[in-house]
């Protein structure tokens, strides 16, 4: 996705009408799984971050919850989402958005299960001073 993209894509998200720059790379939890920091900015009391992330084949977030409002969209791949109660809560593909919600109500993991790399662009809108995600333990499903 190109810059321009992006950022028409965060402001869609959030209705934000202010000009963001690119910052630097940074690793999410998981395995198999990087993230490029594209914008990090703050609004009154709300930091809005955009990352491109990526799962590798076999790849995986790690359990976590987040304590601010996510929303993305899969630019390649295919991700599978789980809740904490090891079930299924959403198969997504390429073009197709994705909310989470937020607190540590929802434990949640995305994976991928696929051959070809799961990429996708998230928007986090979390407190000033809050983590974009709590890594947690397995909640005792037969996966990470």
């Amino acid at each position: 996705m190109h810059q321009a993209s992006r950022l028409t894509l965060a402001l869609a998200l959030t209705g934000l009408a202010v000009g963001l720059a690119p910052a630097t790379a940074n690793a999410t939890p998981g395995r198999g799984v990087s993230a490029v920091t594209l914008f990090d900015h703050v609004v009154g009391g709300t930091q809005y971050v955009l990352k491109e992330i990526t799962l590798a084949p076999g790849g995986s977030t790690g359990w976590h919850f987040h304590p601010g409002a996510v929303s993305g969209v899969v630019e390649r791949g295919v991700l599978s989402h789980h809740d904490a109660t090891c079930a299924s809560d959403g198969v997504y593909h390429a073009g197709q958005a994705i909310t989470e919600e937020s607190g540590p109500g929802y434990v949640h993991i995305g994976r991928n299960l696929g051959t070809e790399p799961v990429v996708l662009e998230v928007l986090y809108r979390v407190p000033v001073g809050q983590a974009l995600a709590v890594d947690v333990p397995n909640p005792g499903c037969s996966f990470d």
